[in-house]
């Protein structure tokens, strides 16, 4: 059961072990991007990193 203390324990793991990234989006594109994302079987966290980490290694292999 989902209590208090795990709670608190899920919140220092987060607090501890994760970065948090707000992004401010025209009113609809979340659900848009959402969408893209899980017709590639991914989260809308994991393309947003997968984007990124793919932009980053194809810069700097030049």
């Amino acid at each position: 059961m989902y209590n208090e203390n795990a709670k608190n324990r899920t919140m220092r793991y987060m607090k501890e072990s994760r970065d948090k990234l707000t992004l401010n989006l025209p009113k609809g594109k979340k659900d848009e991007y959402k969408e893209y994302a899980r017709s590639k079987g991914m989260s809308l966290t994991e393309l947003i990193m997968n984007l990124i980490d793919a932009d980053m290694q194809k810069n700097t292999e030049k």
